[in-house]
This record gives C-alpha cells, structure tokens and sequence, in this order.
C-alpha cells in the first residue's frame, strides 16, 4: 500500500510537495524524503505531530528518544515506528516541525491511500515553489517572538519602592498558611 501525502507551508504560498511513500516505511524514511524534497541538511531536532482535524497537535513521533520517564505516554521514536502504526486514514493530518527553536512547521495531509502498490523508496511527484528558510536568524527569531505589553508611564516609577528591601539570595518562601492569607 503506497501513501500520498501533500506537504504545504504557511510562511510560502506557492510551496508544495507531494510525496509518495510505502506504508510500511517509518517515519524516518519520511522525515528523510521531505529533507531531499526541500534541500534541507539533516541536523535539525524534527518532530513529526499526528493532528486532530483542528491541527492540534496529539501524538509526536521524535527524531530521538527523548527518555520519556512517565509509563502512562507511549514513546515514538521515527526509525522505530512504521507510518501504517500511527496512519490509517486518508484527510489525516500531521505537523512536520522543521524549526524546533521558532516551532515551525510543515502541514502535512495523508490525501491519498493507494493499495495494490508498493514503492521501494519514497519519491517526490509534485514539486511547487520554494521551501520557506529552514531556520530562522538570531533577529528573525527574536522578531517573531516579539510580546507587546501596554505599559503606561507609572509602570517602574513606584515611589514606595525601595531596593534595599530585595534579598539578595533569592524570595524566601513563607508557610502554606502565609500564602493562603495572600490569596483571601
């Protein structure tokens, strides 16, 4: 059974790929095939996110083991886990995050499931634009993080302030009664 997927971005509007792949390849091979299809190195800590419907992230398929401890999470290693074990159903959605640092991603839709087919490697039919920048700079990552506060102009200006009464090893936690009187 052979897998259809069409990877696009949000950052490029004429970017798109679609790649075919057997079913009973990992997610490595597929993590592999969108690299060779976009031109990126393999250095990057990627991450592949099964979605709901919404594009919410559930279930993420890590390039390494990430020695989850909790015995209550299953752990998806991509060399270890073939893409029919997570993929059933064509419409499904997956993330491929690309920038781990600024949590950028490709979306990603099984749009085809074609049995009666197998593929010995993956390979890219459709190719359509350029791949948006793997990674971010230092000012494009800052850029995009930017948090807009609306400080008026007393914001620091306290005049009852006094530096003298910070403690300079650290805050001193109080009782759990001290910090139940803070909150009524």
């Amino acid at each position: 059974m052979v897998y259809r997927f069409t990877i696009i971005s949000d950052e490029v509007d004429n970017f798109r790929r679609e790649i075919q792949i057997d079913s009973d390849a990992t997610f490595l091979d597929f993590h592999n095939a969108i690299l060779k299809s976009v031109g990126y190195p393999n250095d990057q800590m990627t991450s592949f996110f099964i979605c709901d419907d919404n594009w919410e992230k559930e279930t993420e398929v890590t390039l390494e083991d990430m020695g989850t401890t909790s015995s209550d999470m299953d752990s998806w290693i991509m060399e270890e886990t073939p893409l029919s074990e997570l993929l059933e159903d064509e419409k499904q959605h997956l993330l491929y995050i690309f920038d781990p640092l600024a949590d950028r991603a490709f979306f990603i839709e099984l749009t085809e499931i074609i049995t009666g087919k197998d593929l010995d490697e993956a390979v890219c039919t459709k190719q359509t634009g350029d791949a948006p920048q793997q990674l971010l700079d230092f000012d494009q990552l800052m850029a995009a993080q930017v948090v807009t506060t609306d400080l008026d102009d007393t914001f620091g200006n306290d005049d009852d302030f006094d530096l003298d009464e910070i403690d300079p090893d650290g805050f001193e936690m109080g009782s759990a009664e001290d910090f139940e009187s803070m909150l009524y």
